[in-house]
């Protein structure tokens, strides 16, 4: 699924990463299994699960949203050609196999014998249907990057799909991994362009009762509470072992940890740092934890003033202690962030400097950019308790060096929303690469082409880091594309389009009756495995 050196990635996460990753669920073998059976699974295993979420799902539509809370619905329902295992490595999925043919062809043999919710059938025209789709600039797919480099789907025959590229692309496999290429049915997606031409906002019809090949089928969202979703009896692997699972929207912490205790939800997602102890001392439940590749981050507008010059966000990067903000709003949990590729992903790069905090150089940036008396801005965050509470330790950090901040809070659907409508000055935002090669943890965050909803909600547009970032990548090559993104990443440290805070642990709740849960760290929760002991 990516262009890592497995052997690198290993040893790397596990040299850093000192716990063992619970296995996510491994690929499904052809059975049969009986539609009347009402347990749904071996030895009585099954259950309701309800998971107390922080945020709703922005779309139930694949290629129309890129969040994490959205993702762990659709990746029930729907599935992709690859998927990843817990050491980020690539795994059949919906294909079989794969092979590059030549440097811009890719071949994937498709897995016969599955068929969606709706009864249609999986093919290839099916795998092209939706390519084509995420790539259409009508649907305007915040995934859309994932994919541009695909010129074009060649259907061979029912069940091989030859991928053209533009250029040679080592980490196809993993792109395919993310979850904008879930894949949907053909007759939905047909469905969806009808409602288009009717004046149907695209993706309308998906959103509203989406149709895959998962394990688990849609049944109802009510927004802004609840998404329940239902076993697929005629799974065409291995049938999953819970009756449902409901994502329930629980936004207060305190109030998602009184669920655990009573039982009313079975997981709590996520699990502040600072609430770990009282969960590990309490009978009935414990915390799971897993390592991840994502990142947290300020990030500020480079459009808007002042944060337009380079040396007022340098001055700002400076002046914040990031480790007061790990130590005392995280307890320490994660690992500090140098830049914005975390440790053990493809294109790391460990000699990389970012800027050091030194508040006396700070004050003498922000006089040479013409703020000898500082200036007033806002800093937006979503409603996350960590966040909240690092925005308020920022305010309280850039006040000694006269930048007074104003805190907003906003709903996750609306901050996603205007951050990429670029209304924000600073806010306190984060990203999870998917892949495992820092295409992902670089492209999208800071070329110019994506600049907002894609990922680029800073703005950033710089001819020379959007040349590294190109150039790697076009070519195969691993030794020269970890040269250009290293470039990239001294080019970033320099331009300051963010503050580096940490590379965070993931922290669940859990009652002691949830068995076989796992997160990838991806930070998505696997849950086909999953049941819950009576």
């Amino acid at each position: 699924m990516q262009s890592i050196k497995k052997g690198f990635f290993t040893i790397v996460l596990l040299v850093l990463i000192s716990m063992v990753l619970v296995a996510c669920a491994s690929e499904p073998n052809e059975n049969e299994s009986s539609s009347d059976d009402s347990e749904g699974s071996s030895e009585g295993k099954g259950g309701d699960l309800v998971i107390a979420n922080l945020s709703d799902a922005v779309s139930l539509d694949p290629p129309s949203s890129n969040d994490t809370p959205s993702a762990d619905v659709t990746i029930n329902i729907f599935e992709t050609l690859v998927v990843q295992d817990e050491n980020m490595e690539n795994q059949p999925g919906l294909a079989e196999s794969w092979e590059q043919v030549d440097d811009k062809t890719w071949e994937f043999k498709l897995r016969e014998g599955v068929t969606f919710h709706d009864g249609s059938e999986f093919n290839a025209e099916v795998v092209k249907a939706n390519i084509d789709r995420i790539l259409d600039p009508e649907l305007a797919s915040p995934v859309a990057f994932m994919y541009d480099m695909i010129t074009n789907v060649e259907v061979v025959d029912d069940y091989t799909v030859h991928f053209e590229t533009e250029f040679p692309f080592a980490p196809l496999p993993a792109h395919l991994a993310h979850p904008g290429g879930l894949i949907v049915s053909k007759e939905q997606i047909e469905a969806d362009y009808a409602a288009m031409e009717e004046g149907e906002e695209p993706g309308s019809v998906i959103n509203e009762n989406p149709q895959g090949t998962g394990p688990f089928k849609f049944e109802e969202w009510q927004s802004g509470q609840s998404i329940k979703l239902v076993r697929n009896e005629d799974y065409w692997g291995e049938n999953a072992l819970l009756d449902s699972v409901t994502f329930k929207v629980v936004p207060e912490d305190l109030t998602r940890i009184a669920e655990l205790r009573t039982g009313d939800s079975h997981i709590t997602n996520p699990l502040s740092p600072s609430d770990l102890e009282q969960i590990e001392a309490e009978d009935g439940m414990s915390v799971t934890r897993q390592s991840s590749s994502s990142l947290s981050y300020i990030g500020f507008n480079s459009d808007k003033e002042p944060f337009n010059d380079q040396r007022v966000r340098q001055a700002i990067s400076m002046a914040i202690n990031k480790e007061e903000i790990i130590n005392g709003i995280y307890d320490g949990i994660g690992i500090p962030a140098k830049g914005p590729v975390a440790p053990g992903v493809f294109g790391y790069d460990e000699e990389l400097n970012g800027l050091e905090y030194d508040v006396e150089k700070a004050k003498e940036l922000l006089a040479e950019a013409g703020f000898e008396d500082g200036f007033t801005a806002t800093i937006w965050t979503n409603d996350n308790r960590e966040r909240i509470d690092t925005a308020t330790n920022v305010q309280e950090q850039l006040a000694e060096i006269g930048v007074e901040l104003e805190i907003e809070v906003l709903e996750w659907g609306a901050m996603l929303d205007q951050t990429a409508q670029g209304e924000h000055e600073m806010m306190v935002f984060g990203w999870t690469n998917v892949t495992g090669d820092a295409d992902n943890s670089l492209y999208p965050l800071f070329h110019s082409d994506n600049l907002g909803s894609a990922g680029n909600r800073t703005f950033t547009a710089d001819e020379d880091l959007d040349s590294y970032l190109a150039n790697a990548r076009q070519t195969s090559d691993q030794e020269e594309r970890q040269e250009f993104y290293s470039q990239a990443q001294e080019r970033i440290a320099e331009l300051a389009p963010m503050i580096f805070i940490h590379h965070q642990e993931y922290l669940l709740g859990v009652r002691d009756e949830v068995k076989g849960l796992s997160q990838l760290p991806t930070q998505l929760l696997q849950l086909k495995e999953v049941y819950i002991e009576e």
